[in-house]
């Protein structure tokens, strides 16, 4: 079975950086579109970041861009998301996900893992 397990996350100071690491096993995902996505408190699940797999192209919110940078590790199967230049509204629990659609839409994006914390402090 398909399994996707997120780590990295914590608690840090405005500016600070982290880095996400989403972990996937049950196969390989050289012709699926790996992504990233948050949901703060009481806010609707928003898309952060993806990546095609078997090419590495990437594409960005805007409220991300220039902060974050998403990447592969093929020889892992293991997807990344660094984010520098933390700010409070990135306060959200993070969660990987992958699908077979080019979206920024979480109805395209069959598996999902748990998801991980992180908190931004001001």
């Amino acid at each position: 079975q398909v399994q996707l397990v997120e780590s990295g996350g914590g608690l840090v100071q405005a500016g600070d950086s982290l880095r996400l690491s989403c972990a996937a096993s049950g196969r390989t995902f050289s012709n699926y579109y790996m992504a990233w996505f948050r949901q703060a408190p009481g806010k609707e699940r928003e898309f952060v970041a993806g990546i095609t797999w078997s090419t590495g192209s990437t594409y960005y919110a805007d409220s991300v861009k220039g902060r974050f940078t998403i990447s592969r590790d093929n020889a892992k199967n293991t997807v990344h998301l660094q984010m520098n230049s933390l700010k409070p509204g990135d306060t959200a629990v993070y969660c990987c996900a992958a699908g077979r659609t080019l979206s920024v839409l979480e109805t395209s994006y069959v598996y999902w893992g748990q998801g991980t914390q992180v908190i931004v402090s001001s």
